[in-house]
């Protein structure tokens, strides 16, 4: 049986009633920005959170802004995660970049805003919308050099599933805090176990083919015996530590649980969602709300959780999604690109419908954005677990390449101490500071 939350319905209300555009979208609107004397083409390319890789919706988003600003051409290029960093990248070496991207502070801050090609937003942030922005929120989006790279709109929090059916049938229901979402390193252990002896042989994987969906098993890792990825001045990285190898030795041993370089997390999403992991470490508010639209197909409930933790206290990856602009050394397109995020922040009601299409939840408080939405109420108990935003630590492009690497050569077995070691090296070599 499948839940079915309220923004299901009110997305396809939106989606259906919109005309619907292919591999971009130009908008046309009414009111000029103010000194722009003739009409200006810019390019918005979006990352997929929630549902701004829908073309559908993001038409449907944009035709207010068609309407205040016919002289603002708007064409919009739809990315994934397998590829889009690398579509970017290539763009900026062919001195073609989007005027602006959808996504957040590890790629805008720590990546492309670190290389010096985004704009300072400072001026966006001298509104009273902005000075509602949660204080954690705001470090995140700032470099070091006191620039603003990013300007948020909203945030996740990462959790994990289980398969509810799956567990109830192996008797491990016991092992998981259902009132909390919560669940102990002990707990989960002996869950694994014993969706292992009902006969499960793939109960969990630690996906690790490239760096998609990694903020899952990081997250995995770190929760087990409270590790952490960085340290809390977010200057150096500590893999390298007891119980980061503690963590990594018991999922290499654990039956049940496998390390495989062949899978990402969006394979492992697919496997859960088919019936064939018991597990999936890559979850959040926003895939089960598109595997409910897309997956006609499945049926089981799917059970969000916190990631086990020796502590009794999570420490969730959350996710900051908003908007950077390219310095393409046009003026008019940088005005153009900051009244399109004007437009989707400034009121609170056009706000509101930015932060519903992403499934995620406000970077200020405006009050309840999913009243008598059962699913994304369910998924708020998660927002409290939400941990430090480490990802804007200096290198971060090359610890994230390390990261999966190291997964692989555990897989393969090798050493943990030497694999998490020979991480430690990798990413000093390669820091910036």
């Amino acid at each position: 049986m499948k839940r079915v939350c309220g923004i299901i319905v009110a997305l396809l209300s939106v989606m259906f009633g919109a005309a619907a555009c292919s591999g971009r979208l130009e908008n046309v609107d009414n009111g000029p920005v103010e000194n722009m004397q003739q009409e200006v083409e810019i390019s918005l390319w979006t990352f997929p959170v929630g549902n701004w890789g829908n073309p559908t919706a993001v038409a449907s988003l944009l035709t207010g802004f068609q309407r205040e600003h016919p002289e603002i051409h708007v064409f919009v290029e739809y990315l994934d995660y397998e590829d889009g960093d690398g579509k970017i990248n290539q763009a900026i070496a062919d001195g073609s970049a989007p005027d602006l991207v959808f996504e957040g502070p590890e790629r805008l801050v720590a990546g492309w805003g670190d290389q010096g090609r985004l704009v300072d937003l400072s001026d966006l942030w001298d509104t009273s919308c902005a000075g509602q922005i949660y204080e954690n929120i705001r470090a995140a989006c700032q470099h070091k050099n006191g620039a603003y790279y990013v300007f948020p709109v909203c945030m996740s929090a990462h959790c994990m599933a289980v398969n509810y059916e799956l567990f109830q049938k192996a008797g491990a229901l016991s092992y998981l805090n259902e009132e909390t979402h919560t669940w102990t390193t002990q707990d989960f252990i002996k869950a694994v176990k014993k969706l292992s002896a009902y006969g499960q042989k793939q109960v969990g994987v630690v996906y690790c083919r490239n760096q998609g969906g990694d903020q899952g098993t990081r997250a995995l890792v770190n929760n087990l015996y409270g590790g952490s990825f960085t340290d809390a001045g977010h200057t150096r990285y500590t893999i390298n530590s007891g119980e980061n190898q503690k963590a990594l030795r018991l999922l290499s041993r654990l039956e049940g649980i496998s390390f495989d370089d062949s899978m990402v997390g969006s394979d492992e999403i697919k496997a859960f969602c088919s019936g064939e992991l018991a597990m999936a470490f890559c979850w959040n508010a926003a895939i089960e709300i598109q595997q409910t639209i897309h997956n006609p197909n499945l049926d089981f409930d799917v059970f969000p959780m916190a990631f086990p933790t020796d502590s009794g206290e999570p420490r969730l990856q959350g996710g900051i999604y908003g908007f950077g602009i390219f310095d393409n050394g046009s003026r008019e397109r940088i005005e153009a690109a900051k009244a399109l995020i004007r437009y989707m922040t400034e009121s609170d009601t056009k706000y509101e419908s930015v932060v519903q299409m992403s499934s995620n939840w406000p970077v200020r408080d405006i009050g309840e954005v999913y009243e008598n939405d059962q699913l994304m109420t369910e998924y708020s108990i998660f927002m409290p677990y939400v941990d430090d935003y480490y990802q804007i630590t200096p290198g971060w492009t090359n610890a994230r390449m390390a990261w999966w690497q190291m997964l692989q050569k555990i897989g393969s077995g090798e050493d943990i101490a030497a694999a998490t070691k020979a991480f430690s090296k990798q990413v000093e070599a390669t820091h910036t500071t």
